[in-house]
């Protein structure tokens, strides 16, 4: 039996492991997918020795980054954006190879594409995590200009809170909450943006999917912005992240 997993701490709230479990048993696929919570990115190396039945995992926080030195090989995006979340495993008498990917990019570009308006020409990202970087170099792709937003400003071009202001919502019609503020259980909380500078003109997307619709999209709503939580992007880095496993993408 063929066996992926995903590698993060804590997990208690994955997806992937009900979402690949339901796929193996509704496509008749001889395989199974387990949780390896981890506490320590030194634990990795154990994993892939002490499990030789398995072929890929996924990478949640906080190893997307961490996960890096232990790979052979990095895809073009992985490298670029400087985070892993698709680990492709290639065992050989001799050698085992581990090929890192990121799938985040993909899902987010392919999910947000449909929406774009031509007034959405520039984004602000909040946060500076690893999927506010799949985020920035996906919107970059896709031509619109982004700027990071923080706390706390680490570099020149970076924005924070208290610096947005009616200039910057006028031209920066997309906003995406890449971090976990509003996730539940902490469902009253919110990213502290100005929100009655707010209209029909944004789109606010949140990576977040539990609740459905957190406050941050709530109160976008309220001024008549267009929003989107982040299930459909789960869903379509998770088909990217079985393509790359089975070589059906590069």
């Amino acid at each position: 039996m063929e066996q992926y997993g995903l590698i993060g701490y804590p997990l208690e709230h994955s997806f992937s492991k009900s979402y690949f479990n339901d796929k193996f048993k509704a496509e008749a696929i001889d395989a199974e997918y387990i949780n390896f919570e981890i506490p320590s990115i030194k634990e990795f190396k154990s994993i892939i020795k002490g499990n030789p039945q398995l072929k890929g995992l996924n990478v949640t926080i906080p190893y997307k980054e961490q996960v890096i030195p232990y790979l052979d090989q990095l895809s073009e995006n992985a490298k670029l954006i400087g985070a892993v979340n698709v680990i492709k495993i290639e065992r050989s008498k001799s050698k085992t190879k581990l090929t890192g990917y990121n799938s985040d990019i993909i899902g987010f570009k392919e999910s947000i594409e449909p929406l774009l308006q031509p007034q959405h020409e520039r984004a602000l990202v909040l946060g500076t995590g690893g999927a506010a970087k799949a985020v920035y170099y996906g919107l970059t792709q896709l031509g619109i200009i982004a700027t990071y937003v923080s706390r706390e400003k680490t570099s020149k071009t970076m924005l924070t809170y208290k610096e947005l202001d009616a200039g910057i919502l006028n031209v920066n019609t997309i906003i995406v909450n890449c971090t976990p503020v509003g996730m539940w259980p902490n469902t009253g909380e919110c990213p502290a943006i100005p929100y009655e500078l707010l209209n029909e003109k944004h789109l606010l997307y949140d990576l977040l999917y539990n609740p459905d619709e957190t406050l941050f999209m709530a109160k976008g709503k309220a001024q008549g912005a267009a929003v989107k939580n982040g299930l459909e992007m789960l869903l379509l880095q998770a088909f990217a992240g079985w393509e790359f496993w089975h070589g059906t993408r590069k």
